[in-house]
């Protein structure tokens, strides 16, 4: 039977603390500590697109990096990764799992790093366990912390809705707070956090549901 997902417009807990809790009680049934990255697969489709921009070396902020699968793992092969989650569950998994990274774990709405700090920024379905009201000020905080011409990949959502997730993937008493913008939203709160967008994209790919994929550039000024 599919978990119950309640659209909301407000929840009576705070939805930091929903999220926080849900991946630290589901980490383990939301992934394994192995996975096999396939060739085909959305994961590695988007990481090859993003990668192939960057420089060997580049310094690398995995948004929402879970216990570092698949994404911090990827990338730590070639760059220098540092990897946000708010659970510390999911923190701890990703030290063990995927050593070669630095881990921070912080709300990505309130950690400070200084300006330029990074090259690029990745965030694969992270923004969206974020309150719609805080995702502009999030995508201006990225620009701020990429250098000039630096790049963002973003998975997010197409269609505004806000839910609560009951039983979060399987796990009896978890819950998933979900907050998605339109495709039209995201675009405009990108470009005006002064990035210019080069791709875009669907996961999974050829969708008209499911999530938007947005690659940007942030600009020289």
């Amino acid at each position: 039977m599919p978990n119950r997902v309640e659209s909301i417009a407000r929840p009576s807990r705070d939805p930091r603390e929903i999220v926080r809790e849900g991946y630290d009680r589901a980490s383990h049934a939301y992934r394994a500590d192995s996975l096999e990255l396939h060739a085909r697969s959305g994961y590695a489709h988007w990481l090859r697109r993003i990668e192939r921009r960057l420089a060997p070396g580049s310094r690398v902020l995995d948004l929402g990096c879970g216990n570092g699968l698949p994404v911090a793992r990827e990338l730590a092969k070639r760059h220098r990764v540092t990897g946000l989650d708010l659970s510390e569950v999911q923190v701890r998994r990703a030290r063990r799992l995927v050593p070669e990274a630095r881990y921070v774990c912080a709300d990505m709405t309130h950690v400070e790093f200084a300006p330029k700090s990074f090259d690029a920024v990745t965030a694969f379905f992270s923004i969206i366990n974020v309150p719609l009201e805080d995702q502009p000020k999030l995508f201006e905080s990225i620009a701020s912390w990429l250098v000039p011409g630096g790049w963002l990949l973003a998975v997010v959502g197409k269609h505004r809705r806000t839910a609560i997730e009951e039983d979060f993937r399987g796990t009896k008493g978890a819950a998933m707070y979900w907050s998605y913008g339109s495709l039209y939203e995201y675009q405009r709160w990108i470009t005006g956090a002064g990035f210019d967008i080069v791709e875009e994209g669907s996961q999974p790919q050829r969708s008209p549901s499911g999530y938007a994929v947005v690659i940007a550039r942030r600009g020289s000024a």
